[in-house]
């Protein structure tokens, strides 16, 4: 079951710097609100954690001193010793810039939820605070929009001002598009993204290809490719209602990526029993795809709170190095 977001969301979704006036202003304190809300959670819960979770690139020469009790003697620096006649040693510090990509959904059926949030608006919340903590630690940071087909690419660099554009951009995407192709998008973002880089597909993985064999097909291999050359995250948002057919009786629903209408009896238990099976089947199958890819993925569903899913999902990859 997918609803359309309403003309009243739509209407509030964040246009940060454009126009005149009254409405201006208020998208530019809605950024604003938004703006503080990511940096706090990131300033105070996901800094040290996304710092230990994603390692630089290796280690690189900063600074000759004078040796102290303690220190490797594997670090010392003959020559400078040599010239000063009292030892001095190394010193070398992490490589820590990282190129982070936020590959995110912005299908039709992202406009849809039954409980505290829709889950573009989750999507956004957790861009942000990925976005911010990438940032913090002198990351750089880039965005590439897909539905079925790419919808905008922003590539990475560093600054709070290029954040605050990623942020708006995020808010106030309007997509072209309505379904859903995650190995195009996949594709796409291995052949521009030449650096290896620290990559979060955050999708409802809902394709109305999912079925079929020729999209598990390029998936498997888009996916594949992808996790060989860059460090891949999945983070799969969905509403409980995607999960499990509530019993209402007989129901019109409306297919939002292809504007189909049609009628379903929930009061029918196989029915019920049938449509959780195929959700859980199908994230059982995109997670295997994940492992086997190399990669990571973590299911967040909209009425949970995603600071305990991130979190978890830092301690994994703390644990595994």
């Amino acid at each position: 079951m997918k609803l359309p977001f309403s003309n009243e969301d739509k209407s509030k979704a964040l246009s940060f710097g454009e126009g005149l006036g009254e409405v201006a202003s208020d998208k530019r304190k809605k950024l604003r609100r938004i703006e503080i809300k990511t940096r706090k959670l990131s300033n105070q819960i996901f800094s040290g954690s996304y710092h230990s979770a994603f390692k630089g690139r290796g280690i690189s020469f900063s600074e000759v001193r004078e040796y102290q009790y303690g220190d490797d003697i594997r670090a010392i620096d003959w020559n400078v010793t040599a010239r000063n006649r009292k030892p001095f040693i190394k010193v070398f510090e992490e490589e820590r810039e990282l190129t982070v990509m936020l590959l995110i959904d912005v299908s039709q059926s992202s406009f849809f939820g039954t409980q505290n949030e829709f889950k573009n608006h989750i999507i956004a919340e957790i861009s942000g605070v990925i976005a911010f903590s990438a940032i913090t630690n002198n990351d750089k940071v880039g965005v590439l929009f897909f539905s079925d087909t790419i919808e905008k690419f922003i590539p990475p660099k560093k600054g709070k001002t290029h954040i605050l554009r990623i942020i708006s951009e995020i808010y106030d995407f309007h997509p072209k598009q309505t379904g859903t192709n995650l190995p195009e998008a996949l594709k796409y973002f291995n052949n521009v993204v030449k650096k290896k880089s620290i990559a979060f597909l955050v999708s409802d993985f809902l394709s109305k290809d999912s079925q079929q064999e020729k999209f598990q097909k390029d998936f498997k291999k888009s996916l594949s490719i992808v996790g060989k050359k860059h460090d891949l995250i999945g983070l799969h948002i969905y509403d409980e209602r995607e999960a499990n057919m509530p019993d209402i009786g007989l129901a019109k629903v409306v297919d939002s990526e292809s504007g189909k209408e049609f009628w379903i009896d929930t009061s029918d238990k196989a029915l019920r029993e049938k449509y959780a099976k195929t959700f859980h089947e199908n994230v059982r199958s995109t997670k295997d795809l994940f492992g086997k890819s190399g990669a990571q993925l973590e299911s967040v569903k909209t009425e949970d709170n995603y600071v305990i899913s991130l979190m978890n999902m830092f301690k994994k990859r703390e644990s595994k190095r």
